[in-house]
């Protein structure tokens, strides 16, 4: 698919994902030059989010695979139907077909049983997108596997052969650095670090992906949560909002039937906001000073 950078984002924006050029322009350089693109930043900043945007906007399908501390490769894989393959062999027997014990064996691994994870999933349904969620909570041995399959897209199952992609999936791997991702594996992808968004972009978010919020309640809730996150405001939260975050504010404001933020109704919706209880209480202690 040839597009351009520009019609990139337009696509992107018609899901409801805004954009900048820059990360505009490296989602583009990874569709053209097939790389993987590493994607970092802050939680709540709209990593994860532009995998699914990217997946609706060039209608591919979305496979996607969350990491977690203590995760392998037959996780990412494949798997074999352990149960069925039981119920195929009792069926043999029954039907005395079981006598040949080699061709019994081998059509325990037919495709009927093999269970795809989501690495092998992406690659049989390629063209499609694959999001490597939280890649940074894995291990090193994880990353290895990694490495190995994004550079041939294709992957190697003793008792059934070899699968390889048609087409490269395009790949998105998320990180909130909290462990520094091995050189090998960064030097496979094309890199961009997502910051939370200025003012006016934010309000554009809100705006496109709430747009039953009313315009100045959108524009309040931004600033509120822009100042939380400045260089004060974040000193002070353990965790500041990030633009999941925002949302999930603006929308529990609308749902109450606000227009306009209060003081009360602020209060009342701050769980949208932060999730510490410390967070909390210090946004409630400022809210006055937040909404002048």
């Amino acid at each position: 698919m040839d597009l351009t950078p520009r019609e990139i984002a337009e696509r992107l924006a018609a899901t409801g994902y805004l954009a900048d050029p820059e990360l505009a322009t490296v989602t583009f350089l990874g569709l053209k030059m097939q790389r993987p693109l590493l994607l970092e930043g802050e939680p709540g900043t709209g990593k994860t989010a532009l995998a699914e945007a990217v997946a609706q906007a060039l209608d591919l399908p979305l496979v996607r695979m969350q990491c977690y501390e203590g995760i392998d490769a037959t996780q990412a894989l494949y798997d074999w139907d352990f149960a069925r393959q039981i119920l195929h062999l009792r069926a043999l027997e029954a039907a005395g077909t079981a006598a040949d014990v080699e061709e019994a064996e081998k059509s325990l691994y037919d495709e009927r049983f093999l269970l795809a994870r989501p690495v092998l999933a992406a690659l049989r349904q390629s063209p499609s997108v694959l999001l490597v969620d939280e890649v940074d909570r894995a291990d090193d041995e994880f990353e290895a596997f990694l490495l190995e399959v994004l550079s041939t897209y294709q992957v190697t199952i003793p008792e059934f052969g070899t699968v390889a992609a048609s087409v490269p999936p395009v790949v998105v791997l998320t990180s909130n650095r909290t462990r520094e991702l091995h050189d090998a594996l960064k030097r496979r992808c094309l890199y961009h670090w997502i910051d939370h968004p200025g003012l006016d972009r934010e309000i554009e978010i809100v705006r496109s992906r709430a747009p039953e919020v009313a315009e100045q309640l959108a524009r309040q809730v931004v600033t509120v949560v822009q100042q939380l996150r400045s260089a004060e405001g974040a000193s002070a939260l353990l965790k500041p909002p990030g633009v999941a975050e925002t949302l999930d504010w603006a929308r529990a404001l609308h749902h109450l039937g606000t227009t306009e933020m209060h003081l009360e109704s602020a209060a009342a919706t701050l769980g949208a906001l932060v999730k510490h209880r410390e967070d909390a209480d210090r946004v409630r202690a400022a809210l006055d000073r937040l909404l002048v």
